[in-house]
């Protein structure tokens, strides 16, 4: 498999050292490793963490394998069920995602809306009629003066000078509100 002979790695007695023995298996089988990770994770990075996790679970349970030459069997079991909890914990981030919690306006900032909505409807409604249309249409429905001029059959320029207006009047009347 991936160019080693299986036959002959396992042969080859291990040195008792858990750090010799653990650092021969990692240069030997290290490649060959990450190779069957990725193809059972389909993703480099993971599949490389999948076997560093093996090779940490080995180092750690080393003083406690009866057979050493074992090792081998170890880690691609190792391997194998460590990515198979990876594709687990990717399902189910993936399926218990959380949605991004929506903004909720406080008490405070809800009635200072609901004030200055207020006082600006009542400005509104003392504008003239084509004042309050060009900046209904402008400003709540976001047309283009050209759709504007078109819509009340005025020109361009009276869609600016109606807006101007009656921008300069809703702000003196907003200001004297305060």
């Amino acid at each position: 498999i991936g160019g080693i002979d299986m036959a002959e790695t396992s042969a080859v007695a291990l040195p008792h050292d858990r750090d010799a023995a653990v650092s021969a298996l990692f240069v030997a089988h290290h490649a060959r490793l990450v190779g069957l990770a990725r193809l059972l994770v389909d993703d480099l990075p993971t599949a490389e963490d999948v076997v560093q996790d093996a090779f940490t679970s080995l180092y750690r349970r080393w003083p406690w394998i009866r057979d050493k030459e074992a090792a081998l069997s170890y880690l691609e079991a190792s391997v194998a069920n460590g990515a198979k909890s990876s594709l687990r914990r990717r399902r189910t981030a993936r399926t218990t995602a959380l949605e991004t919690p929506r903004a909720i306006p406080s008490a405070e900032s809800t009635v200072v809306t609901s004030e200055d909505n207020r006082a600006l409807q009542a400005a509104l409604t003392r504008l003239p009629l084509r004042q309050r249309q060009v900046v209904v249409l402008r400003y709540y429905l976001g047309w283009s003066e050209a759709e504007i001029a078109d819509r009340l059959t005025i020109s361009r320029g009276s869609v600016k000078q109606h807006a101007s207006r009656a921008m300069t009047t809703l702000s003196a009347q907003l200001e004297a509100a305060r």
